[in-house]
């Protein structure tokens, strides 16, 4: 995982997720945590992938998915000719 990584969050990596929360990676916390588990600091993003909240969440790192831009979203650097950060 590395900065930038838009995730999906469910229940598998946390109780917590009922419903299902897309966000970006800020960071991974190097706290001490138990086996298989870290803190991560996050953007969650609406639909539009617009952040709308920032939180630290503590999750199964074997329970995170990677997901996908929404449709219709341009990366900062698209519209500069630039890749995905």
């Amino acid at each position: 995982m590395r900065a930038g990584d838009l995730l999906l969050v469910t229940r598998a990596a946390s109780a917590q997720f009922i419903r299902p929360i897309r966000c970006r990676l800020i960071r991974v916390d190097d706290r001490p945590t138990y086996d298989g588990w870290c803190w991560l600091d996050v953007y969650q993003l609406d639909a539009r992938d617009r952040a709308v909240a920032r939180r630290t969440i503590f999750v199964r790192r074997a329970g995170l998915r990677p997901a996908e831009l929404a449709a219709g979203t341009e990366t900062r650097d698209e519209g500069r000719g630039g890749g995905r950060l």
